[in-house]
């Protein structure tokens, strides 16, 4: 049953890869809005994260019906970039220019890069693998890590489309080492940093719209252990089926600065943009799943329905940050 399963996927996500590069870019578009808006409708445990979330996140900012645009402009946003990543393969290092609007207020940063090789970040935000094809035409070859599917051709499919521009995908087991391997080699590592993980020697506690979070720190480990630079950055969908993609600034920290600081740095940078654009944000995901709390039955008002207390967490915020009990 599992080897029919696993043709049947690999069949139909095939039959994609080959239509989709076709479609006129308008096409493309309306079929995503289509897919995100049904997807809103239909994934109900998905749809009440995303409007939990927000409720929390903005507070009194939107009303429900803000809330639930902005949960299925979240959906459509997510449409959008998985389609252009089966969509991309049309593009090249000569004819991706169109498509895209580059804002890079300091060229210094991608010259020291080219230089030194640097620790590329961005949440999931807009189209985070496009933007991510883009900079490897652009002369920047990025090591990802990326997790597995249960489907190994699906894998080995997905690891072809992201792995067009010039990157290498590498699983998540002995990831840091490669990237270690890779960043000594003045190459460039590119992470997703808004992951909510487990509480551990590998995450910190950062607080993200005014409620604390559990978040992956292997970026800012990476750049102060080698010397690097942590390059920041957003890739917004624009009408027309455009992008703007805007880096933000090169965090070059020192071996003896605070890892949580620096991991609060580079996410409020991130957060100010969700602010501006909600819609671009994956809202869908569970982004609050601990409460700092030493109770292992409390619940606090303040976090989603689905956050739950651990004791773990509280003990990794500074004693003067911990909220009062």
């Amino acid at each position: 049953m599992k080897k029919l399963r696993h043709f049947l996927e690999t069949a139909l996500l095939e039959v994609v890869a080959w239509i989709l590069p076709r479609l006129p870019r308008p096409a493309l578009l309306a079929l995503a809005r289509g897919i995100g808006t049904l997807a809103f409708h239909l994934d109900k445990r998905g749809r009440t994260t995303a409007l939990d979330n927000l409720q929390h996140a903005l507070g009194d900012q939107y009303d429900d019906a803000g809330r639930r645009r902005i949960a299925k402009g979240s959906y459509q946003t997510f449409a959008r970039t998985f389609l252009d990543l089966f969509w991309s393969t049309r593009l090249t290092k000569d004819n991706w220019q169109p498509f895209f609007d580059i804002h890079i207020p300091q060229p210094e940063m991608e010259e020291q890069a080219r230089r030194t090789g640097g620790v590329w970040v961005t949440p999931h935000f807009g189209n985070f693998e496009l933007v991510s094809m883009v900079w490897g035409f652009r002369g920047f070859p990025f090591t990802v890590v990326a997790q597995d599917f249960k489907n190994p051709a699906l894998t080995r499919l997905f690891k072809n489309l992201r792995e067009h521009s010039g990157h290498t995908i590498i699983p998540q087991e002995n990831a840091m080492i490669k990237l270690i391997k890779t960043l000594k080699r003045q190459g460039h590592a590119g992470l997703l940093t808004d992951l909510n993980i487990a509480p551990g020697k590998a995450a910190a506690a950062i607080q993200c719209f005014g409620r604390w979070t559990c978040v992956p720190t292997l970026h800012v480990e990476l750049a102060k252990r080698l010397g690097l630079s942590i390059i920041t950055g957003v890739c917004r969908p624009l009408s027309g089926g455009r992008y703007e993609a805007r880096l933000f600034e090169a965090i070059q920290p020192g071996p003896d600065d605070d890892t949580r600081e620096l991991t609060q740095r580079v996410w409020n940078g991130f957060e100010a943009a969700i602010r501006e654009h909600p819609e671009c944000w994956m809202w869908m995901y569970k982004h609050w799943r601990y409460i700092p709390n030493a109770d292992a039955c409390a619940k606090d008002p303040a976090y989603p329905n689905y956050s739950h207390a651990n004791t773990t967490f509280l003990e990794m915020i500074p004693e003067a940050l911990r909220p009062k009990a």
